[in-house]
Formats: structure tokens, C-alpha cells, sequence
């Protein structure tokens, strides 16, 4: 796994999309079409912003899942994932092939299953991912559900996540916030060919730190991805400014480093 290191979150967001726009370019040319996961939140803003303007990419040819999507959210709501996704990546590409996660349908289940099959009909190039506050990818929050083997699940969101949403600023108060969502799993993110995780900000920190140098674990529900063959996690000073004196010489002198 790779960790990239930058001083700030518009240049960050410019060198992920370029490895993004890159691996999307080279599926396309070698198989005809790109099939990507998208992550949507405050944080994705500068990167999904540089890759919608990313050359050469031909988004006809591309294939769009969720990651993620509150339960009882409609799509009108400023907090809505899909509202996002469609705002910051759809519109502005002209994407024609997308999944989205219907939170708000009358039977979420039957939802996820008919998404699960179109997502398990054939392998996925890359996964673009956050991480939260407290540690979690998508809305696999601690402890997460490293085992199951179902592409999507439904989830019940902790404290900690709910109040991060309040703190965006997608909600007013964390009564608001809804307790459950539908979450990719943790075992089908890992089954992209590549992530790609863009993870901006001071507040970030703490994760950072307890997923990429204490244990892989589900109580760090982000350091799973340090078992994934082809994984690059691209930060800013401020969310890498609590990692331990001998990763920060060694981002210090190239601004990457690779872990085991």
C-alpha cells in the first residue's frame, strides 16, 4: 500500500485524479468500458472536481456504483449520497451506466439485492474511497463486519459517524441524522483491481493513524486496505500530521511511502 503525502488538498485532489483518470483510460482501451466505485462526500469535492475534467476519458464507456446511502433519505436532501453522486460526478460527465442505492425505497433490501447482482456481473477497475473520523470506509463503521461475503449490507451508524455528518454540515443537529444506511462491504471493496482513497484534513488524523500503523482490525475499519495488492492513500499535511516520527522522515523526503 502507498501513501502519498501533500500540502494541501486541491493539489492532492489533482495527482488522485490523475491516477484515477489513468486507470479509467486504460480500461476502456483495453476492454471496451471501465466499471468504477465512487465515493461522495465533503472530502471527494476536489478530486471528483479535477477528475470530471480529466481528458481523454471517454464516460459513455464508463460504469458507476455507490458506495453508500442513508435508509429514509430522499435524493432531494442536501445529505443524500446520490444527490452528491449525481451533482459532482454524473452530471458533469455525461455518465450514461450508474447504480444508485435507493435508501429511501419501500424495501431497501430488494434494493440491494437487484445493485448486488449488476456489481457482481464482472470485476471492478478502481475504488475511490474516504475515510471517516472514526476509522470507517463507506459505512463500515467500527466495529466493522470484516467476514461477510454480501456486496452491500445494512448497517446501523455509530455515534461518532452520525456526528460527523452533523459537523459537515449536511445536517443540524444529529437528531437528524439517520441511524441506519445501506454500506458496500468490506470484502467487496477489496475486490477492485485498485483504491484509490483521497482523505483531506485535520480531522482525519486520529483515523489515519489507528488504521495505517496500529493493527489491522474492525475496530479500524480502514485498515483492511492494507490487505489489498494495489492500494494508494492519498493525504494532506493535516490528516498525516499525527503518523509516528519514522513514517513522517520518510514522507519528508518524497512525500510517499509504502507499507506492508
Amino acid at each position: 500500500m502507498l501513501l502519498r503525502v501533500f500540502h494541501e488538498k486541491i493539489t492532492l485532489g489533482r495527482a488522485a485524479a490523475e491516477q484515477a483518470a489513468t486507470a479509467i483510460r486504460r480500461a476502456v482501451s483495453e476492454r471496451g468500458r471501465a466499471r468504477i466505485i465512487a465515493a461522495t462526500a465533503a472530502s471527494q469535492l476536489e478530486f471528483l472536481d479535477a477528475l470530471t475534467k480529466s481528458a481523454g476519458i471517454d464516460w459513455t464507456k464508463v460504469e458507476v456504483f455507490h458506495l453508500d446511502e442513508y435508509i429514509g433519505l430522499p435524493i432531494t436532501h442536501a445529505g443524500s449520497f446520490r444527490k452528491m453522486l449525481m451533482e459532482q460526478l454524473v452530471e458533469k460527465t455525461g455518465v450514461r451506466d450508474y447504480h444508485l442505492l435507493e435508501g429511501d425505497a419501500a424495501d431497501p433490501a430488494r434494493a440491494i439485492r437487484e445493485v448486488s447482482k449488476k456489481l457482481a456481473s464482472a470485476p471492478i477497475d478502481i475504488a475511490f474511497l474516504g475515510i471517516g473520523e472514526n476509522g470507517h470506509i463507506a459505512f463500515n463503521d467500527p466495529p466493522a463486519d470484516f467476514n461477510t461475503e454480501k456486496p452491500y449490507i445494512i448497517v446501523e451508524l455509530d455515534e461518532a459517524c452520525r456526528q460527523q455528518q452533523v459537523g459537515e454540515a449536511w445536517f443540524a443537529d444529529i437528531s437528524q441524522v439517520p441511524k441506519q444506511a445501506i454500506s458496500m462491504s468490506a470484502k467487496q471493496i477489496l475486490k477492485a483491481k485498485e483504491i484509490l482513497a483521497v482523505v483531506p484534513d485535520k480531522r482525519k488524523a486520529h483515523a489515519i493513524k489507528a488504521c495505517f500503523e496500529g493493527e489491522i482490525s474492525p475496530m479500524a475499519p480502514a485498515s483492511i486496505i492494507r490487505r489489498h495488492p494495489n492500494a494508494t492513500i492519498y493525504l494532506d499535511r493535516d490528516s498525516a500530521s499525527l503518523l509516528g516520527p519514522a513514517l513522517q522522515s520518510v514522507l519528508a523526503k518524497d512525500s510517499q511511502a509504502t507499507l506492508s
